[in-house]
């Protein structure tokens, strides 16, 4: 019986996942909430050691994300200037999180794509 109500725990979360957005397709664009900004936050060192230089200015301003397992967010991120990055981060299921990937060269009117 334990077996089976897990199970169905289980199943229910996925259900809900799949509801609020499609596992493996990226969300709308969204404005950034309290864990984008948590999750941007704490790549930023590894955003300046790639690129070989620090921001005054790293201000998430829009997002989008995909559910896989964990979740990767796409992020635009404002560095100063007329200059946006677009960011991909991942946090696994354990919440670790790790920067993927960097794209530099974006302007505000720039779509975020997977990358």
């Amino acid at each position: 019986m334990k077996t089976f109500l897990c199970l169905l725990t289980v199943l229910s979360a996925c259900v809900t996942l799949v509801s609020m957005q499609m596992v493996g397709g990226t969300s709308d664009l969204k404005a950034p909430d309290e864990t984008v900004m948590q999750v941007t936050a704490s790549v930023r060192p590894a955003v300046e050691e790639r690129l070989g230089k620090r921001f005054d200015i790293f201000q998430p301003v829009a997002y989008k994300s995909q559910v896989v397992a964990g979740r990767n967010f796409f992020v635009k991120v404002h560095v100063g200037n007329d200059e946006y990055i677009h960011l991909r981060i991942y946090q696994n299921i354990q919440q670790q999180i790790q920067l993927s990937n960097v794209q530099t060269g974006h302007n505000r009117e720039s779509n975020i794509e997977y990358f």
